[in-house]
């Protein structure tokens, strides 16, 4: 299972990351879009969601801290998308259909983000600190799964 979650997790790190560093990149054009559909303080929005998007992409993709990366894309789609992607407010057709397509991409990319929060750390084959002293002798355990956790509780009550 750790050859096709490490692939998964650099795929979809790797679209947060792109993203993200064509945000910072592009910023300026980006604005001007989120201007158009009345974002506050477009230029600074757009840099913001860059930042969250390259550091929830590099997250995901390195498997550093990826919690924190998930809540940051999480946080981006949930925002972002019903703003800039607001396809019941649109009167043509054609534009209709594309802000509903990306919608509901974002809707889709939102729930495998959830899925993602529901992994327990560290994850296989991640870039990873290590709190422990290098030379200790302390053998340190693998992580429980969330079953083994649950019934640990239930055999402490």
């Amino acid at each position: 299972m750790k050859a096709p979650f490490l692939l998964g997790r650099v795929i979809f790190g790797g679209f947060f990351l792109y993203n993200g560093i064509n945000h910072l990149k592009d910023y300026k054009q980006m604005a001007q879009y989120a201007k158009a559909k009345n974002v506050p303080m477009p230029e600074a929005a757009v840099l913001a969601s860059g930042v969250a998007l390259t550091a929830g992409g590099a997250s995901i993709l390195l498997g550093a801290k990826p919690r924190l990366g998930a809540l940051s894309i999480l946080g981006f789609l949930a925002t972002v998308s019903p703003i800039m992607h607001d396809f019941w407010n649109q009167k043509d057709p054609n534009q209709k259909q594309n802000e509903m397509i990306h919608f509901m991409k974002n809707m889709a990319l939102l729930g495998g983000t959830l899925g993602l929060l529901g992994v327990d750390e560290p994850w296989p084959a991640s870039v990873q600190s290590h709190d422990r002293d290098e030379d200790s002798d302390e053998v340190e355990e693998p992580p429980m799964r969330l079953s083994q956790r649950r019934m640990e509780r239930r055999r402490a009550a």
